[in-house]
């Protein structure tokens, strides 16, 4: 099983959207900046906080939903999903 997720951060007003087959782990990686200095993630300060995720079945179909999510669409569909703050 694969998860498709996407976080935001707020301080930036920015998303960034993976796929993993371990969402646990690669959320700690992102918050622990586990990744090395030059990772997306990484580069920006602020929180990171997870917005949206999906499972799907393999790692074919995570790439493929991943690529969609990227796309300007599944950008706009990801971008409902921030909260608002209040």
């Amino acid at each position: 099983m694969y998860s498709v997720y996407a976080l935001y951060n707020l301080k930036h007003d920015r998303i960034y959207i993976g796929q993993t087959e371990d969402l646990v782990l690669r959320l700690k990686l992102h918050k622990d900046k586990g990744f090395g200095k030059n990772h997306y993630t990484a580069r920006l300060d602020g929180d990171w906080n997870l917005i949206y995720t999906e499972a799907v079945q393999t790692r074919i179909e995570a790439l493929k939903r991943e690529k969609q999510l990227k796309s300007y669409r599944g950008r706009q569909f990801i971008k409902k999903q921030i909260p608002i703050p209040g």
